[in-house]
């Protein structure tokens, strides 16, 4: 598939608005629908930081969670989590989570409870992209990621 009919057929949504954040968890988490697609790249865009960032608290790494429901109970994502917290020299990088949805997942999905630690803060927002069955995301280095998961 070319580049223009696979822009034509993505799903994008923001699911961290746009913020800097010190001292707890970011405003406007929210969930990503994923209904009719085969994948869906979770992204965290980091600009500038000093401080540590992470799920619920500064010592979880980021990590993905679904539910059947949009408001429902929410459960983390089998190996859908980065490999360490965001650290507060991490200026400037994205970090990305691709779930294959031809597994066994659930239909919403966030990123569980984004949380800054606390000084200057970090900058922060988060992306998700959705692709239809024949165009998948490949590797980090060719999509320009720090660090890219698949679960």
């Amino acid at each position: 598939m070319d580049i223009k009919n696979m822009l034509k057929h993505i799903k994008l949504g923001q699911v961290v608005p746009p913020q800097i954040k010190n001292s707890g968890a970011l405003a406007g988490n929210t969930y990503f629908d994923t209904q009719g697609l085969a994948g869906v790249l979770f992204l965290l865009d980091i600009g500038t930081t000093d401080v540590i960032v992470g799920s619920t608290d500064t010592d979880t790494p980021p990590y993905l969670e679904e539910c059947d429901t949009s408001d429902g109970d929410y459960t983390a994502i089998t190996e859908a989590e980065l490999a360490s917290v965001i650290a507060a020299d991490d200026d400037n990088n994205i970090f990305g989570i691709h779930v294959d949805l031809t597994k066994t997942h659930k239909r919403y999905m966030r990123w569980n409870a984004p949380t800054a630690g606390n000084s200057t803060g970090a900058n922060v927002s988060g992306l998700a992209i959705g692709f239809p069955a024949d165009v998948l995301p490949s590797s980090a280095s060719e999509m320009g990621l720090e660090e890219f998961v698949e679960a």
